[in-house]
């Protein structure tokens, strides 16, 4: 029941934020933007999402190997693809990265290394999600007229920045607990891979270029569904405004993100003197590109030869 539960609160929280996010938007110029939207503009953002799940596979393999747990890139895109799929029915990457963990444990590699390699992946991705948006900040407060928008936006990149840098610390603290005890002791393991991937002179460069390529492209996504339907938002626009919305919608309180990316696109698009139903109907085809994807994921999950194996109980349900 507990995790039937979790799941309808999370559909509810969902709800409930797509309910805050639309109530004061205009359907009449949301249908009237939808009625116009370029076909074309969408299938490139669907091909670059494709993209961009290819350069996180590349990046999640050479954590993985370090982790002890090897995978082909054909793999690691594969995984990545299938995961995209699940990533569609569970709150954030939840279901995901509860997928792929399953696949790698199939190939031998163990639950411990299998859940080091997503855990390690998923910090790098957030360390670099927080230095991009540090970096652009003097060009985002600039932008953002509102005195609440700017204080929001710094105290989330800040709380980020320092949650990445913490956790890149702790690998390098002398403290022969941390090692053990039970609380810290994993967290310690990927921190130290972490730091072990991230500084190292030949996997570091490869992994910081994957890693700031992995978020342009969000942007390139964004300002594809805002080129679909003629939005007034240049790229530079899209640039400083979607990594701060990827960050926030990154909390795992809602279905794929939905109701979260609509409420924060809606209301940072009304800081930077946007349209704030365009920042709701961007957000929504931002959704449909990702739930297409998912779609392809989950061909490539039914035609996979892993789908002939018993799937773990639980592995579709919220935890």
């Amino acid at each position: 029941m507990r995790p039937l539960l979790t799941l309808t609160v999370r559909i509810l929280v969902s709800l409930a934020l797509l309910y805050l996010a639309l109530r004061g938007i205009n359907f009449g110029a949301i249908q009237s933007r939808l009625g116009q939207i370029n076909l074309g503009w969408l299938g490139i953002a669907v091909l670059v999402t494709v993209g961009q799940i290819f350069l996180g596979a590349l990046r999640w393999r050479a954590v993985s190997g370090k982790c002890q747990a090897p995978l082909t890139d054909l793999q690691a895109f594969r995984y990545n693809m299938i995961g995209a799929f699940f990533n569609q029915t569970l709150p954030s990457t939840i279901g995901g990265d509860a997928m792929r963990l399953w696949l790698v444990n199939r190939t031998g590699a163990g639950w411990r290394a299998a859940t080091y390699s997503i855990l390690t992946d998923r910090a790098i991705g957030l360390i670099a999600l927080a230095l991009i948006i540090i970096a652009s900040l003097p060009w985002s407060l600039a932008i953002i007229a509102d005195s609440h928008g700017r204080i929001a936006l710094v105290l989330v990149d800040v709380a980020a920045l320092c949650g990445g840098l913490g956790f890149l610390l702790l690998g390098n603290l002398p403290f022969s607990w941390l090692r053990t005890f039970w609380p810290t002791k994993h967290l310690y393991a990927c921190s130290v891979i972490a730091n072990s991937v991230i500084f190292d002179r030949t996997s570091g460069p490869k992994i910081a270029v994957l890693s700031f390529s992995i978020h342009v492209l969000a942007v390139v996504i964004a300002w594809c569904a805002a080129r679909s339907i003629a939005a007034p938002a240049d790229f530079e626009q899209m640039f400083l405004l979607i990594p701060p919305i990827m960050l926030i919608t990154m909390m795992p309180v809602s279905i794929a993100g939905w109701g979260v990316r609509e409420a924060t696109m809606m209301v940072a698009f009304g800081y930077a003197g946007l349209a704030p139903t365009d920042g709701t109907v961007v957000s929504i085809l931002f959704g449909a590109v990702s739930f297409i994807v998912g779609g392809i994921g989950g061909l490539v999950w039914i035609l996979s030869a892993e789908r002939s194996e018993k799937t773990p109980k639980g592995i579709l349900e919220a935890p």
